[in-house]
């Protein structure tokens, strides 16, 4: 079987170095938004791009906005699937990339493979934490990184934890490892004044309801469950009367999050449309911003919340410790404790003034501090480092 193949086909002859981006899959997720803004961001006329989705690629590929991205799926069936990694195989053989770059757990194997197809230069990003290992403990996965360094020239974390551990626990040399955090579009996210609702259904919305937001997968690592049942006892509290829910996305645990609120009464209170394309629009209909994780990374729907002003309560794990400032720019709670969160969704559904305050401060720390301009020079500088020739050449 050969690998799924979708774009322009790339130019015979193009001397432009090839960025080759391994991934489990092209579908909705932080980690597939911040490849494809990679891909966008940096200069068209330095590099080329191919997208190698492991198993499949669904119509997320349409946010690419470049006409020159391959975009290739090699249908990697569940567990071990050694003809994928021969179609892998193959595929960089005859790509030719100057430079892959695997990310997660999932692809690391994809590191060897490229060694073995020739691949000159290799890059491993770690983005945040398995759903099987959701402390970084498994001495298995430890040790698989451990043993495919060798084959990997530079690996990339988005949180100083992710960074620390690497180090620490895997044992990675501190020379090999870089951090870029995740950065955030601050023009196409941005705050609207006063919020614009019209992407939510004005049906069960009323115009004076407080909209609590999530945009997140609906899966075990990102626990919405526990958004959920702080929701449903926030709306028991007469001070959460006005609390109206809004979680865009998809997963597994989707339908048992509407099941919760069927039974609580609350269906028409909430809104759990799937996966979504207008995600700008969303956030500027929202007043809060939650996201319940277990743990994570540099969070990019955070960081889009962020952006677009608003205050945001996260889990106090990973790379939220670094993005949110706790009773600054939003709120930090313990993970898997919907009290706490019930706690927070009360307080700034009794203060609008509580609201501004803190969506004010997290607008100005995605400014100053996380902007796409800044993740894409450290992805470029990267980059230029291993095809600094191959540049020369084109």
């Amino acid at each position: 079987m050969a690998a799924k193949h979708t774009g322009s086909g790339g130019e015979c002859g193009d001397q432009r170095p090839l960025i080759a981006h391994v991934i489990f899959r092209l579908d909705y997720g932080g980690l597939e938004n911040g490849v494809v803004n990679v891909v966008n961001g940096l200069p068209h006329d330095t590099f080329r791009h191919a997208i190698i989705a492991m198993t499949q690629a669904s119509d997320f590929r349409s946010r690419l906005r470049r006409p020159d991205v391959d975009v290739y799926a090699l249908d990697k069936r569940p567990g071990k699937d050694p003809a994928a990694y021969l179609r892998l195989y193959r595929l960089l053989r005859r790509l030719r990339p100057t430079v892959t770059h695997t990310r997660n757990l999932s692809t690391l194997e994809g590191a060897w493979i490229a060694r073995l197809a020739g691949v000159p230069h290799r890059v491993h990003g770690e983005h945040g934490w398995d759903v099987h290992d959701p402390d970084g403990t498994n001495l298995k996965y430890r040790t698989l990184r451990r043993l495919v360094s060798p084959a990997v020239d530079r690996f990339v974390t988005v949180s100083r934890e992710l960074e620390q551990w690497l180090h620490d626990k895997v044992g990675i040399r501190r020379d090999k490892i870089m951090r870029i955090c995740n950065g955030v579009d601050t023009v196409r996210f941005q705050p609207a004044l006063p919020r614009e609702r019209a992407p939510l259904p004005q049906d069960r919305f009323a115009a004076d309801a407080i909209v609590v937001g999530c945009v997140t997968r609906f899966s075990a690592i990102k626990d919405p469950l526990n958004l959920v049942r702080a929701f449903i006892a926030a709306r028991r509290d007469p001070a959460g009367a006005r609390l109206v829910l809004a979680m865009a996305g998809d997963g597994e645990l989707r339908e048992p999050a509407q099941r919760l609120l069927d039974e609580a009464g609350l269906t028409r209170a909430a809104w759990l449309p799937g996966s979504r394309d207008d995600v700008p629009q969303l956030l500027r209909a929202f007043d809060v911003f939650v996201l319940s994780s277990l743990r994570e990374g540099i969070s990019n729907t955070v960081l889009e919340a962020m952006a677009s002003g608003l205050p945001v309560i996260a889990s106090a794990t990973g790379g939220n410790l670094e993005l949110i400032e706790d009773r600054v720019s939003g709120r930090l709670v313990r993970a898997a404790t919907p009290q706490e969160l019930t706690g927070a969704l009360l307080d700034y559904a009794g203060s609008e003034v509580l609201r501004a305050a803190h969506g004010r401060a997290a607008r100005m720390r995605a400014e100053q501090e996380y902007s796409l301009q800044g993740m894409l020079a450290s992805y470029e500088a990267l980059y230029r480092g291993f095809c600094g020739s191959r540049l020369e050449a084109a």
